[in-house]
């Protein structure tokens, strides 16, 4: 027999799951201290698509703090959230090496296929959320919150003994501008100053600029947070539907041939997910529903071709011996 478990106790099974859990509550900890000092370039990196996004739209780059604790707390739940998703891959080791010596060969070799194959799944849905889906999602709800209401401004000729002063407008801020400088940032749409402090050295002051539109387009960073990692466990979720399919494959639930005439109905759900499960705006629910129906394809494509048989190897075919042994 494969299975290394005939001698273990219900209380030696406790104990080795007590054990786990501790272990698998352990591992978190070096990550969220490391997490925890580079904290700040983390939350730089989660907040470069809405930058992105709201320079291109004219609208000035500034992210609110509504209390005094929200930065904070923004910023413990980016070093949590990371560590947590970081020490993935040792809870998921703890976990296996809890149930590996109750299963045979051949069952372990299932489990060798779909823990990497859900690894690059979600990876991937990662990579998608964050290249892509962020953006486009982003650049229509600052485009559309900015263009919903437009303030007409009225225009006149200049008086002829009038001369409107010229601000220079600069790619980058000057190496060692002069005290009561002032120049306009192009690339962040930015009027600046240079204002000597109490003790003779340089500040630079901001006036951030935005496109026009009555409707500000300034976000919270704790609400630009919840959002993203919201969709984060979304989309990691939404991306294990091959996994999904093939589990159900495996147990004689569905068949591919079963699930290949309603290919339609199978898009129209893909569809409404993505309406539900996205902020509803035209782009993210196509990007979300055309990648689903993709994985729904691959699925079947993983139920043909990935059969039990060939998962679990010639030990499938001796499974039944050592069950009578």
């Amino acid at each position: 027999m494969d299975r290394d478990t005939s001698t273990m106790s219900f209380g030696d099974h406790l104990e080795d799951l007590r054990k786990r859990l501790f272990y698998s509550l352990l591992g978190p900890i070096p990550i969220l201290i490391v997490c925890l000092v580079f904290g700040g370039p983390i939350l730089e990196f989660i907040v470069i698509p809405l930058e992105t996004q709201l320079r291109a739209s004219g609208q000035p780059v500034r992210l609110l703090a509504t209390s005094p604790i929200e930065s904070f707390g923004a910023y413990l739940k980016v070093a949590m959230a990371v560590a947590v998703l970081g020490s993935a891959p040792w809870i998921l080791y703890q976990a296996w090496l809890f149930v590996a010596p109750g299963l045979y060969q051949n069952e372990k070799r299932f489990v060798y296929f779909l823990m990497p194959a859900s690894a690059v799944l979600t990876a991937t849905a990662m990579v998608f959320l964050y290249s892509v889906m962020l953006p486009v999602m982003l650049r229509f709800f600052i485009v559309f919150g900015s263009l919903m209401v437009q303030t007409n401004v009225a225009t006149a000729p200049l008086p002829d003994d009038l001369t409107l002063p010229e601000i220079p407008v600069l790619s980058a801020d000057p190496v060692s501008p002069e005290p009561g400088a002032m120049w306009l940032n192009g690339p962040l749409h930015e009027l600046r100053f240079a204002i000597p402090d109490a003790a003779g050295a340089l500040s630079i002051l901001r006036i951030p600029l935005d496109a026009g539109g009555t409707i500000a387009q300034q976000y919270r960073i704790g609400e630009y947070v919840n959002l993203v990692f919201g969709l984060a466990i979304v989309f990691a979720i939404a991306f294990q539907l091959p996994i999904a399919m093939l589990l159900l494959g495996w147990t004689g639930i569905l068949r591919p041939e079963d699930l290949r005439p309603w290919r339609k109905h199978a898009l129209f759900v893909c569809v409404v997910a993505s309406a539900i499960f996205t902020p509803a705006d035209p782009g993210s629910m196509v990007l979300l529903a055309a990648p689903l129906y993709l994985l729904f394809e691959i699925g079947l494509v993983l139920m043909q071709f990935v059969t039990p048989a060939r998962v679990a190897g010639a030990g499938s075919e001796r499974r039944s011996d050592d069950d009578a042994g």
